[in-house]
Formats: structure tokens, sequence, C-alpha cells
């Protein structure tokens, strides 16, 4: 079994999937740059076929083939992969987990059973029967916003006893869930809110799986490394540096679209989403503009023709 401390600790980045402009295929030639970015700018690793990865609107060959070619691409350069492989079909995601750990990756993303609804038993059988199916460690994402049910601290404290249950990405607004997480149990705990990331570190978190890193890697990367090196006066400056980024582009708009706007808006991406996401509107895009130029990134979108 791999060093939990080598694995979940750190910035994951919580990679987009770049589609070609009419949105009908993945643009692997992006991936592949993006990819390079991230190496480039100290994360730890990266994470596809997540929430930011629009994995709901891949096909079931796109979304292999994405963790494939992210593994291919990611691995020489160094970097980790946290694969996205959770569903609210149990079989489903136990499939998933298997493909996972044949491709290569060195984790799970495994989110709470969307739409369904489970009881705490439920979603407690569930997580046990995909850790039960391979030898693989698993990352817990607990994200009631998006799922329409949490994991409480109980159901967290029997899953953490699990040998293959290493690792949770809290998204669940506030610090009381992931404080009991590091008092009650030896998960890692990784933040899966960017705002959030210094505060979760307080009461013992290694991490974040981070949207912003997408477009900031190393001002991500450098936060990280100041809390866990324990210089916490540092860490809060760029904290409140990375804060109106953060912020805009998590509650600008549906997540990724103010993310893919700015990525666009920076020719790292076409800014291309599948339905039920749609483009930005213009009071949006204008938005992701201006924070953008407030963070000394230099947007394409308003700038005079040459």
């Amino acid at each position: 079994m791999p060093d939990i401390n080598s694995i979940f600790r750190g910035v994951y980045t919580a990679l987009v999937t770049p589609f070609v402009e009419d949105g009908s295929a993945v643009d692997f030639e992006r991936l592949e740059a993006n990819i390079r970015d991230q190496a480039e700018g100290g994360v730890t690793g990266v994470v596809p076929c997540g929430t930011t990865g629009e994995s709901p609107t891949l096909s079931h060959d796109e979304q292999r083939t994405v963790i494939e070619k992210t593994i291919e691409f990611a691995r020489p350069l160094g970097l980790r992969i946290i694969a996205g492989a959770g569903s609210n079909n149990t079989a489903h995601a136990i499939n998933m987990q298997r493909f996972v750990k044949n491709a290569g990756a060195d984790a799970a993303l495994q989110v709470n059973p969307y739409y369904n609804k489970p009881s705490q038993e439920g979603l407690y059988r569930h997580f046990m029967a995909i850790a039960d199916s391979c030898d693989l460690p698993i990352m817990l994402y607990n994200i009631p916003g998006r799922t329409g049910v949490a994991l409480s601290i109980d159901t967290i404290e029997r899953l953490a006893k699990h040998p293959n249950i290493q690792s949770i990405k809290e998204a669940t607004g506030g610090l009381e869930t992931p404080g009991d997480v590091c008092a009650r149990t030896d998960l890692a705990l990784l933040s899966g809110d960017d705002p959030l990331t210094l505060p979760m570190a307080s009461v013992g978190g290694r991490g974040v799986v981070s949207v912003v890193s997408n477009l900031v890697p190393d001002r991500v990367a450098k936060l990280c490394d100041a809390f866990l090196s324990g210089n916490w006066t540092t860490a809060r400056q760029l904290h409140e540096a990375l804060l109106p980024l953060a912020k805009g582009l998590l509650s600008l708009d549906t997540n990724p679209v103010p993310l893919k706007t700015a990525m666009m808006q920076l020719g790292r991406d076409t800014g291309t989403m599948r339905l039920p996401l749609c483009p930005a509107s213009d009071a949006v895009a204008k938005r992701v503009s201006q924070v953008l130029q407030e963070q000394g990134l230099r947007s394409l979108a308003h700038q005079p023709a040459v």
C-alpha cells in the first residue's frame, strides 16, 4: 500500500475536461498542455473526471480514455493521479474502481451517490463494497450540495476503519465536519473548497483538490507548502491574495463555467461546455475578465487588437 503521507497531501488540481469547439469530442492536445502546466506549477497531482471535469456528460468510453490519457501524460512528469470513479450505481462504481487500478492511478475519488439519496447505512455499504473490490486507496468525496446527501461523521468514522479508505475530500461548506474528521479518524483531509483550504488546514487538513490551480498552480502550491511547513504567516498572506480569484470562480456561476470562461480568456481552453451547462452570460464573462486582471493574469478577452 502506498504511503498515505506522500499521496494525500499538497495540491491536486481538479482538471477541466477540454472539448473541441463544438463539444463533440475531448481535446486531448489541450488536456496534455494543461497537465504540463500543472507539473510546471509544482502541484502534487491531478484529478481527472471529477465535478470540474464535467464527468456526468462524458460517455463511458470517454471517461475511461480521459483517465488513461491523464495517466499517460502526468506520470512521466512526476504527478500523482487520483481518478474520478464514482457513481450512484454501486456496481458501476466497483467496475470503475477496478478499471482505475488497472490503468495505473494512485487512488480513486469516490463521490457520495447522487440523486437516489441513500441512508447512512446505504452510504456505508456502498463505499465498503467499493473498498472491498480491489486494493486501491480511496478518497471519499463529501459534497452534499451536488449529491443531495452528506456523509455523517459517524459514517465517516466507520468507513475510516477500512484500510483502503484513506482520505476524504470535504466540500460541506464549513469546518465542523472537517474538524471532526481530523479529531476522530486518521483519514487525510483535503479541502474541496478553495476558499476553505487554509481554514481546513487549521483543523488538520493536508491540502486541497483545487479548482483555482487550473489557472495558478504555483500560487496554490505555495499556499500548501507554507502551511505544511508550519509557516502560517506566509500561508495567511497567500490565502488572502487568492481569495478574490477563488470566490470569483466559484460564485459567479456553476463550476466549471467561470473557470472554463477564464481559461478561454487566457487562451488555454476553448471554453466549451456540454449541456446542460452552457456558456457564461456576458455579465459573468466580463466579471471573470475583471477578476483575472485584478489578479495580474493576462486576459485576451478585453485587449485591443494589434
